[in-house]
């Protein structure tokens, strides 16, 4: 079975490009971004770059840089965390749902998000470990059968996606991730819901506690750096 994508319009496509870029660490934090690099390299106007570096920047994925102009914004620890907080009661809702309204669905279908997501860590490639990883949640916010979990959940994606990013890099943790989610989509299969809830739960808190102490570790190297400048200087 093939799973479906939606086309996307032009500003769709270079949004998706530059938060591609983002995730995969080609932008970095406190990056500016320019808007003619950015068309030039995309081979697009200036216009669709420039309306989807503003959705990005209301979406808290990029903030004003100094002077003028755009930047990746720097990672935020408590935003992240909070974050994680509403998406660990959503996803939590949305499995268990699933599970009481849609276990043929998810034997019949889940498969396949799976098999999608297995070939991307065998890819190693974090923006095809990231799009496996949005169709997944996605397809569970659909067996749900609840509409407002998807709406509620998407305008946390794009700024979570960034952290996704810095998640599906650290060791294991990709493999750790699947094999979460395979043990989900069983619960859902075998309909059962509380199981299915449980799951969630510690799937989301797994990837706070992964991506939060993975930026601590990078703090502080950061500020081991600059104490060792300070010492040389």
């Amino acid at each position: 079975m093939q799973i479906s994508r939606p086309q996307l319009t032009l500003v769709d496509q270079v949004y998706e490009a530059i938060l591609s870029r983002i995730e995969a660490g080609t932008f970095g934090v406190d990056a500016r971004l320019i808007q003619e690099e950015i068309a030039e390299s995309l081979g697009v106007s200036r216009q669709p770059v420039q309306q989807a570096l503003l959705l990005l920047r209301n979406e808290g994925v990029l903030t004003s840089a100094p002077g003028r102009g755009l930047m990746v914004a720097p990672f935020d620890q408590d935003k992240v965390r909070n974050l994680y907080e509403i998406r660990a009661s959503l996803d939590a809702l949305a499995c268990g749902r699933a599970a009481e309204r849609s276990s043929v669905r998810a034997a019949a279908e889940g498969p396949d998000y799976i098999e999608r997501g297995w070939q991307a860590v065998k890819k190693n490639s974090i923006s095809d470990l990231v799009s496996a990883d949005m169709a997944f949640h996605h397809f569970l916010y659909e067996l749900s059968g609840n509409p407002m979990i998807a709406e509620t959940a998407s305008s946390h994606w794009s700024y979570l996606r960034c952290a996704m990013g810095a998640v599906l890099m650290i060791g294991r943790a990709p493999v750790e991730i699947w094999t979460q989610h395979e043990a989900i989509i069983q619960a859902v299969i075998d309909g059962n819901a509380a199981e299915a809830e449980r799951l969630a739960r510690h799937h989301i808190n797994f990837s706070a506690v992964t991506v939060i102490s993975n930026t601590d570790s990078e703090v502080q190297a950061d500020h081991a750096s600059d104490e060792k400048k300070h010492v040389l200087i």
